[in-house]
């Protein structure tokens, strides 16, 4: 039981502790002069994690399996429940989040799950930690630590992700919890620019999150998502991601990110929502492989694909075909709606539904699985698990 060794054995220090006597990470020109005989004034913090961000992350990687979303914010969650007549309870998110974690064998196609926060510190129905039951499940538990969206003052009506304030503090607490690593979601919107302010805001932002997950033990899923709103082509989209993509890995790098302990949640590269011209799976693997050849060093250990409103079956077949041949990063899904959605649908708020609804969600996570290993034929797919899910303007 891999993760569970992993989430147990790390000892828990106080920051007192840990920091006292340790470097701080510095770019290896640095030189840093001290007076003979006299303390250095600067208390330096050295990578004490760094081990264990490296584990963590291989074992999130792992062939085969991919990463369960389940952080939905209480608001979202709402609405997810209302599309089958249920209100918004802390009982009925409950009772979702418990028939999730519980399916029997998830663990052999999910290796990590990313949690909401009263999600980390919630029971189950039966009044079991999630956390332990993920780590019983060798799922490796992770949490959502950014604090949503908002406009970005300057911009052309763009956003900008809130949540580094208290960061550290709370990732520290997080990591206490039983969580082993972190999300932060940015976004780049096209139709709306996308301008050089927002591009360059949501990379420092992603960068200075990681450097801050990273010190307190946090693996950092860095994901820039390019919202699939607009009419543009596939090519527009190639172009936009280069320059996001290139400007994140550029300020990961100024922030001293450790590249071997991250994981990336980024968009496939397909057209916009509303474009007119549809492509391929394999000519979405074409761009989006290319796409990574160019930009993202082969020390990131994984590519966890986000879903962004694609059907179930369509995140599934995009997936599979940039499985057809090797390369040099695992590359497997972090999906939420692409793994929930006949799921739900499924259970529809009923007790007697549970072990169909967990059937329908072992499904979808098998069939991805098999899509992490390229092995995905698409046969005997229901007509729900066809139909799209993007909606326009998505409010996460």
């Amino acid at each position: 039981m891999a993760s569970a060794s992993l989430l147990k054995s790390s000892p828990v220090l106080d920051k007192s502790e840990w920091v006292k006597g340790q470097t701080l990470r510095q770019p290896s020109v640095s030189v840093v002069r001290c007076l003979p005989n006299a303390p250095s004034p600067l208390t330096i913090r050295a990578g004490s994690y760094a081990d264990e961000l490296v584990k963590t992350a291989k074992i999130v990687a792992s062939p085969g399996r991919g990463i369960l979303a389940m952080d939905e914010s209480n608001a979202t969650c709402g609405k997810r429940l209302a599309s089958i007549g249920l209100e918004n309870t802390e009982a009925n998110r409950q009772a979702y989040r418990t028939l999730l974690v519980t399916a029997p064998g998830l663990g052999n196609y999910i290796s990590g799950a990313i949690l909401f926060e009263e999600t980390l510190y919630q029971s189950t129905t039966d009044g079991k930690k999630i956390v332990d039951v993920l780590v019983e499940q060798k799922i490796v538990p992770g949490i959502k630590v950014d604090k949503g969206l908002v406009p970005l003052a300057g911009s052309n009506n763009e956003s900008w992700c809130q949540g580094l304030d208290g960061l550290a503090s709370r990732t520290a607490a997080y990591y206490q919890q039983g969580a082993r690593f972190a999300k932060w979601r940015a976004v780049v919107s096209i139709p709306n620019g996308p301008t050089e302010l927002a591009v360059k805001e949501a990379a420092w932002g992603l960068a200075r999150y990681a450097a801050i997950a990273q010190d307190n033990g946090l693996v950092p899923i860095v994901e820039p998502e390019i919202l699939l709103d607009g009419e543009h082509g596939i090519e527009r989209t190639f172009e936009v991601a280069k320059k996001v993509w290139a400007e994140v890995f550029f300020y990961l790098a100024e922030n001293n990110v450790l590249f071997e302990g991250i994981l990336l949640k980024p968009s496939m590269v397909t057209p916009g929502a509303e474009c007119k011209e549809r492509n391929t799976p394999q000519q979405i693997a074409d761009y989006t492989l290319k796409l990574l050849q160019r930009r993202i060093p082969p020390a990131v250990p994984g590519i966890m694909f986000l879903s962004g409103g694609q059907s179930e079956v369509e995140a599934t077949l995009n997936l599979n075909a940039m499985n057809q041949s090797p390369n040099p990063w695992h590359v497997s899904f972090s999906y939420a709606r692409a793994l929930q959605n006949t799921c739900l649908k499924t259970w529809g708020g009923r007790p007697e539904n549970v072990k169909a609804a967990q059937e329908a969600l072992l499904i979808r996570a098998k069939a991805n699985s098999l899509a992490q290993l390229g092995k995905y034929t698409g046969e005997g797919e229901s007509e729900e698990a066809k139909k799209g899910m993007f909606v326009k303007g998505y409010v996460y």
